[in-house]
């Protein structure tokens, strides 16, 4: 007989992508593992096996949240089994597909450990590399990051476009990784319970977070092939897609951690550099006119002229109107703008 569905709600409260404010959580258990799953039902079994086998082996307490995103094969009823074998097995079950980010968030919401690790449920990293990526973290980084050196995937559809994206975001964020899409990461719960992640930014923690002036080392792990089960990536257009996503996503990245607080020094360069150039195209069809007697009606650099101009005008009213939300956001809601890792006082028993 199965088990009975339990429901629970997570004990911290939605947060910001950038929040500068620390939140109040103490952890319950030393680990909370976090499995984003999406049609998996026949990797279940050995998944959890493989985990309770490593995480039992670190002789820490443990949680596993097992994300049920809406699969719609007998995943759900695999990990129905699990929670009735073992407590520790969590399952939270969306009501339908949300995706990967929206998996990890609701796994960092409930989870409950001083150190949270995420893991694929594909069984191509290896649970065996928790230990180690744990012993690292401990040594004083709030990030490590799992390096997958010899990746059993295709090279052509799989390794060369992430070998591309890897470089690109470390040249645009600053954060230099060498594979962000590796799943198998520790993170210090500081970390995940003061970000709030959507769309498809869960690559890019490591590169949010460093706002908050974290710490991150990556170690090499080892990967599999996939031997069950099928890749939710593969195929051509799948690959554009989830480049194209990747790309959009890094610009939202970029403007979040540069301009996040002071949209007006961005929006308003575009504005003056835009105006700039109407006026200085407008000075030269003026003196055209009044130097040559030139006939300015037709002429297409007119009405780009007077484009720019107004396009500038608006790229400065956007700036300011980004002043306003900012300024709104972070003052009605007490949101700060920087974040403290530790505070020493002097002590005042001191005679």
């Amino acid at each position: 007989m199965a088990a009975p569905v339990r429901e629970s709600r997570p004990k911290t409260a939605a947060r910001s992508l950038l929040n500068g404010g620390m939140s109040q959580f103490t952890p319950s258990c030393d680990i909370s593992m976090v499995v984003p799953i999406f049609n998996e039902e026949e990797n279940i079994e050995g998944l959890v096996a493989e985990l309770t086998r490593a995480l039992e082996g670190t002789g820490r307490s443990y949680e596993i949240l097992a994300i049920d995103d809406g699969s719609t094969d007998g995943t759900f009823a695999k990990l129905q089994l699990a929670n009735a074998a073992d407590p520790r097995v969590k399952v939270i079950q969306f009501r339908r597909n949300f995706g990967q980010t929206a998996a990890f968030t609701a796994g960092f919401d409930y989870a409950e450990g001083a150190w949270v690790v995420t893991i694929d449920a594909d069984l191509q990293n290896d649970p065996a590399d928790i230990p180690k990526l744990l012993a690292k973290a401990e040594e004083g980084y709030d990030i490590v990051s799992g390096w997958r050196v010899k990746r059993q995937d295709a090279f052509i559809m799989r390794k060369l476009p992430s070998k591309v994206a890897n470089w690109l975001i470390g040249k645009v964020t600053g954060v230099a990784i060498h594979d962000y899409g590796c799943s198998l990461k520790v993170y210090h719960h500081e970390v995940v319970k003061n970000i709030h992640l959507y769309g498809e930014l869960h690559r890019f923690v490591p590169a949010v977070a460093s706002s908050l002036g974290i710490r991150v080392a990556e170690l090499p792990v080892n990967h599999r092939a996939r031997t069950a089960g099928e890749s939710k990536y593969a195929g051509f257009f799948k690959t554009i897609k989830r480049a194209t996503k990747v790309f959009l996503d890094l610009l939202t990245v970029r403007f979040l951690l540069s301009y996040s607080t002071r949209p007006i020094h961005v929006f308003g360069v575009l504005g003056l550099l835009c105006s700039a150039a109407g006026t200085g195209i407008g000075g030269y069809l003026v003196a055209l006119k009044l130097l040559y007697g030139a006939q300015l009606g037709e002429r297409p650099l007119l009405l780009l002229a007077v484009l720019l101009v107004m396009v500038g005008v608006q790229f400065i009213t956007m700036g300011l109107l980004g002043e306003l939300v900012v300024r709104t956001y972070h003052e009605s809601q007490g949101k700060a703008i920087y974040a403290v890792r530790k505070v020493l006082a002097a002590s005042h028993d001191a005679v």
